[in-house]
């Protein structure tokens, strides 16, 4: 018995989700886990200082830690922002 796959193409008028991207903070020397805590706090809405400490120490042990996910564009804002304040961040499409 054979089967056939049949993949299923978006028709006329049907929306696909958006990618999410991922803010990604690496570790660095310049700043302590206070400092880092303080602008993920400061930058990031809705991010409890205990979860800002578990990045920032995950950053420090891992050599690197996800922020937040989300939109494209929420993401190159809160990437600009942790970098404005020294941060060493980069963007990476969430697979």
């Amino acid at each position: 018995m054979t089967q056939e796959i049949i993949e299923k193409k978006p028709s006329y008028g049907e929306t696909q989700p958006y990618p999410n991207y991922g803010v990604i903070l690496l570790n660095d020397n310049q700043h302590t886990i206070e400092e880092v805590e303080l602008y993920l706090t400061k930058h990031i809405p809705g991010l409890s200082t205990d979860r800002a400490h578990q990045i920032a120490l995950k950053a420090q042990n891992d050599g690197a830690a996800v922020v937040w996910v989300g939109p494209k564009e929420v993401a190159e804002l809160y990437h600009d922002l942790l970098k404005s304040e020294g941060l060493t961040v980069r963007i990476e499409l969430d697979a």
